[in-house]
């Protein structure tokens, strides 16, 4: 197979490969970026979904438990239409959902004996 173009192709201006490196060196030179190392950006959350800042813990880990047993209900039925391979990673995320949501329902149980349990 003959290529018309060698390969690599030729530089035909000097100065143009010249700026290439230059521009290859300034780059390498400031990555990662110092200045972004010592002062870490602050993160702003979006503000379209908020959650209330007085919700309590309890209802918080609630809600979560339930959005997580949506989402493995959810994503067990969507792996009955799949086969091979893509039924075997569907059902990889709903076993990853369903530990997460027995994560949250141990440390809701934990939440609810602390609020239970009698103070000395």
């Amino acid at each position: 197979m003959f290529k018309p173009t060698p390969n690599p192709p030729e530089a035909d201006d000097p100065t143009l490969e010249a700026n290439r490196l230059k521009e290859a060196e300034d780059r390498a030179l400031n990555y990662p970026n110092p200045d972004a190392l010592k002062a870490p950006a602050v993160r702003q959350p979006s503000t379209m979904f908020v959650i209330a800042p007085d919700i309590k813990d309890e209802d918080l880990l609630a809600h979560a438990c339930e959005s997580l047993a949506s989402a493995s209900v959810m994503t067990s039925d969507f792996a009955g239409f799949l086969q091979g391979p893509q039924r075997h990673t569907a059902m990889a995320i709903q076993q990853i959902i369903m530990l997460a949501e027995l994560a949250v329902n141990r440390m809701l149980d934990n939440v609810e004996q602390s609020h239970s349990a009698p103070h000395s």
